[in-house]
């Protein structure tokens, strides 16, 4: 396997898009991708496109319908929440093995306000688990309780998360939300699964980011520096399940072992994290997942401020999915964006000083786990 750089990447804000569909939206996405990157669609020669809840659509071929038509290969990629970041791997994957030299991932999704289902409807997957139940809510709001009763964990730990995460997307001119709230806001909004109120629950809506990835000899052409050093993908083994602890953990610590070896960093090299922040407990989980702190020292990296923007390690400078919203498809590639553009030092008021190696990370239950490390 070959070096693979990040040449290009493009995102619109997330939000609201009723008088647009899904092509549109991710076209424009993969043309400010095209265009960071100083290339054209006919330097394109791999195409993946992420995106859940069109994923029979042949969503990557309707992306080339609005940017131009070249008969490259198109891989559409559904993989839950990692839906975006999957299609970023196979991508990396395609210009990796040497089969091309320019590849680009799109990852894109129009939700409206359909929420978070976790499986329910007409998918055949049970939405109810073996206790409690299957819904995201409530699966995340259980673990956090789990994390509570082993550690000690407060609510105001994990509301400590949310605030701040909106205090981040107001210098993010692309998050959804862009309003700071307090303490006392969090803990006091309407609750949806304990410990999670309003304020700690991602919101959802529509998006899109594309990435395009070059080979080295593309990259000196380009003067594209930011490289991949790391791009895994897992699923869950078998285990006999604790029925008091939703299975959110091994995903990542796998990952996370896998990633670091491969890139030839650990944790304490990182400069910045992009993680999976569908509800604040589970920022606060995947603390310890990603080797960011020791086992059950979560609560005290927020109660610091080691996560906060000019912290030890900051997370989710973005804004984080509790901001910067979650149209499944989008995330995984809108997390890579936002690493590249700190390792480029183009992020402006959010800019990690001295930013080198970031770390962009994504869960979807069901399961799959993406970790893509850079390096700029």
């Amino acid at each position: 396997m070959r070096d693979v750089h990040v040449a290009g990447v493009g995102m619109i804000r997330f939000g609201r898009y009723k008088d647009r569909d899904v092509p549109d939206l991710g076209g424009e996405a993969a043309l400010l991708a095209l265009d960071d990157a100083g290339l054209g669609v006919r330097d394109v020669e791999f195409l993946a496109a992420g995106s859940l809840f069109q994923a029979n659509a042949m969503v990557g071929q309707r992306i080339l319908q609005q940017i131009g038509q070249t008969g490259i290969p198109v891989v559409n990629v559904a993989n839950a929440c990692a839906t975006g970041s999957t299609a970023f791997r196979e991508a990396w994957l395609a210009v990796a093995s040497g089969e091309h030299d320019v590849g680009m991932a799109v990852g894109v999704e129009q939700m409206g306000k359909m929420g978070l289902l976790g499986g329910g409807g007409g998918s055949g997957v049970r939405t109810e688990g073996v206790l409690g139940s299957g819904l995201m809510p409530a699966v995340f709001g259980q673990a956090g309780m789990e994390h509570m009763r082993r550690h000690g964990t407060t609510q105001a730990q994990f509301a400590k998360v949310a605030v701040k995460n909106h205090r981040h997307s107001t210098r993010n001119p692309l998050s959804q939300y862009q309003v700071e709230v307090s303490l006392d806001d969090v803990l006091h909004a309407r609750m949806v699964a304990y410990p999670n109120t309003l304020y700690m629950c991602c919101p959802t809506g529509d998006g899109a980011a594309a990435a395009v990835l070059v080979s080295p000899e593309k990259a000196r052409q380009l003067g594209a520096n930011v490289k991949v050093l790391a791009s895994v993908l897992t699923s869950d083994p078998w285990s006999e399940r604790d029925l008091t602890l939703p299975d959110v953990n091994t995903l990542t610590r796998a990952a996370a072992a896998r990633a670091y070896e491969r890139a030839g960093v650990g944790p304490e090299d990182v400069d910045l994290v992009e993680l999976h922040d569908c509800f604040a407990t589970a920022e606060l989980l995947h603390y310890e997942n990603l080797g960011l702190c020791g086992e059950g020292e979560a609560g005290r990296l927020i109660d610091d401020g080691e996560t906060a923007h000019g912290g030890r390690i900051p997370v989710n400078v973005s804004g984080g999915l509790l901001s910067k919203g979650h149209p499944l498809g989008a995330t995984g590639v809108a997390n890579v964006f936002e690493i590249v553009q700190h390792l480029r030092g183009r992020a402006g008021a959010r800019q990690v000083d001295g930013a080198r190696v970031g770390l962009a990370h994504v869960i979807g239950l069901g399961s799959a786990c993406t970790i893509n490390i850079l390096g700029g």
